[in-house]
């Protein structure tokens, strides 16, 4: 009897091994196939994403490219991203360029990256050449950037995703284009007038692309510089029956639901103006004129 207590004994601290062994090898599974995940590559996996954001499943790419050789990625014209562009001439030297967005954020840390929705970079081309990549809302233009591209007029800035692909609606990339004004790559040495504008040259356009949805403004309220005498465009869309209103200025527009309205007009006095909403009461942003 001892003995056959002594063999159940043994059997016991013979089985133990065992089961210590399969407990290793299952969490050892569990902890390669977490990293695994499946198999689907991480690499730009960031955090907050989810894997499906991480391998890019945005929109439909496309086989057409957007002319410089970056392949067209499409989305819904519903909430899709947009860009305006504007274009002033730097008192110093070239230009400074004003990207606004809508429906977009630049992402300079995940360039390389997979394309989600709604991030990126924009890149800019002079008359279709490539000029140069943007990670932010402003980007100061050399004049000998533009000499060196070998001049001309027609700036466009063009939204890309963080994998190079640009983003794409109805087949088409989302971008903008404005004018330097000028056929010269360089700004002449003509002494400025007063207000900035050298003489016989246009004052620059003020264009604003602003949405309201669901009580909030996008972009985030902010200040636009405007030259005084030049032309103010707000385009204005609200998900609710609203107004829109310009102070110091006495501008107003009623914001049927649902559409995009332009109130336009010249910036002739100096100062701080806020643009505002009337039954919302919601500060849309602030127009410095000088």
């Amino acid at each position: 009897m001892r003995r056959f207590g002594k063999g159940r004994s043994t059997g016991r601290s013979h089985g133990r091994p065992v089961v210590t062994a399969v407990t290793v090898l299952t969490a050892g599974a569990l902890v390669f196939g977490a990293s695994a995940c499946g198999g689907r590559a991480t690499t730009h996996h960031k955090p907050g994403t989810s894997h499906e954001q991480a391998d890019g499943d945005t929109g439909r790419l496309l086989t057409a490219d957007d002319g410089s050789g970056n392949r067209l990625r499409e989305v819904d014209a519903e909430g899709a991203p947009a860009v305006t562009v504007a274009v002033r001439r730097d008192s110093e030297d070239g230009w400074n360029v004003r990207l606004t967005v809508r429906n977009f954020r630049f992402t300079p840390d995940s360039v390389g990256g997979a394309a989600l929705p709604g991030r990126g970079h924009a890149r800019l081309f002079l008359d279709g050449r490539p000029l140069a990549r943007v990670y932010g809302s402003w980007y100061h233009l050399p004049a000998s950037l533009v000499r060196g591209a070998g001049g001309g007029t027609g700036l466009t800035a063009r939204l890309h995703a963080d994998d190079h692909t640009a983003w794409a609606v109805h087949g088409a990339p989302v971008q903008a284009t404005a004018s330097l004004a000028t056929s010269s790559a360089e700004p002449t040495a003509t002494r400025p007038a007063p207000g900035g504008t050298r003489p016989g040259e246009a004052r620059p356009d003020t264009d604003l692309e602003i949405v309201v949805s669901h009580g909030r403004v996008s972009p985030a309220p902010g200040r636009t510089e405007v030259e005084k005498g030049g032309t103010v465009r707000l385009r204005v869309r609200s998900d609710r029956a609203d107004s829109l209103h310009v102070h110091g200025y006495d501008k107003e527009a009623r914001l049927p639901a649902g559409r995009t309205v332009t109130l336009t007009f010249t910036a002739d006095r100096s100062g701080l103006f806020e643009v505002e909403t009337h039954e919302s009461d919601l500060l849309l942003t602030q127009l410095v004129v000088r």
